[in-house]
């Protein structure tokens, strides 16, 4: 099966709820899907960076300017 890539924008959205918001959306996943996700600089990013990586979940950064960041989520074991 080929894995399909959900999309979130949480830019403006903020702590913790974007943290939240990130954890439901990767509920909704298979095991072979990814989440993408748009954070705004700072807090938001640490947060949800930190977060996620201690559940276990694989995050690549894979585009970042001055007002945000855009992660790669792989659902981890």
């Amino acid at each position: 099966m080929s894995s399909n890539i959900k999309s979130i924008d949480l830019r403006g959205i903020p702590c913790p709820l974007n943290f939240v918001r990130c954890s439901l959306a990767l509920e909704s996943l298979r095991a072979q899907d990814n989440l993408q996700v748009d954070l705004d600089r700072g807090e938001p990013e640490e947060m949800v960076l930190s977060g996620l990586r201690n559940q276990g979940h694989v995050v690549k950064i894979v585009y970042q300017d001055d007002s945000y960041i855009r992660l790669l989520v792989s659902i981890g074991a």
